[in-house]
């Protein structure tokens, strides 16, 4: 098994015979890097934080799949989102007309509109996490340090496995909030079912429809509630990523985090063990499946 990394930017896993099977972890980072200067409280960063399942996924290594973590707090970039949705609300106005650099110009979607873009500017509606204006240049240095490092060494632990096997899963891990997943949160199709986990495949445009159904019965038959792209679909990394013709297949899973730990005080719960030996034999029937298909 190697390990290499990033100081505070990313740590990557990789067995010795790795099979076609990739697993990442976006948001499970806990470093705020001292340049960050948010002016909310931390609690309210934390819990934008994919806590714990870096770990939960931490046995992917030992039956043959490639992990890559982030080390970085989400809040302060976010490597889920497309590198120019940028928030023109986040720049000094003196620089939203005149961006200096050519290479990075600012794109911004609906998600900078709602304060969540690749640079967040609220940590909850309304509630700030700056009291002062960011520069070109501080985006720039947050893009260049932690996100750029992160897509390349995802995009060629991606790449690595696909030439040897011409093949590769792609598992991109997060967790939800419990509150998103009750009825009627995020304008689910489904709002009277609140799941344990969403498998998001962009509606059916990443993934191997096989691999999707296979995942969520294998779940269901462990006994949890699943949905498929209701509400999540997977973003950046999941699109970026895929293209199932070519036999490149990203899926995102989101396990509620009412499962395994309390949202208020971050602390794990009672059922933390239980989920992650179900996490590990999910990891194992993956495993198992990509395996196979190379036989």
């Amino acid at each position: 098994m190697h390990k290499s990394s990033i100081d505070g930017v990313l740590e990557l896993i990789e067995p010795d015979n790795p099979l076609p099977l990739v697993f990442d972890s976006p948001h499970s980072g806990t470093i705020y890097p001292e340049d960050f200067n948010y002016a909310c409280e931390h609690d309210a960063l934390v819990k934008s934080e994919d806590k714990y399942v870096d770990d939960l996924f931490s046995e992917a290594p030992k039956h043959g799949a490639t992990l890559l973590n982030a080390l970085f707090a989400r809040a302060y970039i976010d490597v889920n989102r497309a590198v120019d949705d940028i928030d023109l609300e986040l720049i000094d106005p003196k620089y939203r007309a005149n961006w200096p650099y050519k290479d990075i110009k600012p794109n911004p979607t609906k998600r900078s509109k709602a304060g969540i873009g690749l640079i967040k500017r609220l940590v909850a509606p309304g509630a700030s996490i700056y009291d002062h204006y960011l520069s070109p240049k501080d985006i720039k240095s947050r893009i260049e340090t932690y996100y750029n490092p992160y897509h390349t060494a995802l995009e060629g632990a991606l790449d690595k496995t696909y030439a040897h096997h011409s093949c590769v899963y792609h598992i991109n891990c997060h967790s939800m909030p419990s509150s998103q997943a009750v009825s009627g949160a995020l304008g689910r199709i489904n709002p009277f079912s609140s799941p344990d986990f969403v498998l998001g495949d962009r509606n059916g445009t990443s993934c191997d429809i096989d691999f999707t159904h296979a995942l969520r019965d294998f779940l269901k038959n462990s006994g949890y509630k699943v949905a498929i792209n209701d509400p999540y679909k997977g973003v950046e990394l999941v699109e970026r990523y895929s293209d199932p013709a070519r036999g490149r297949h990203s899926l995102q899973i989101e396990i509620n985090r009412a499962l395994y730990m309390n949202e208020e005080t971050f602390e794990k719960s009672k059922n933390y063990e239980k989920l992650k030996a179900d996490i590990t034999k999910l990891i194992k029937f993956c495993a198992k499946h990509t395996d196979d298909k190379l036989t």
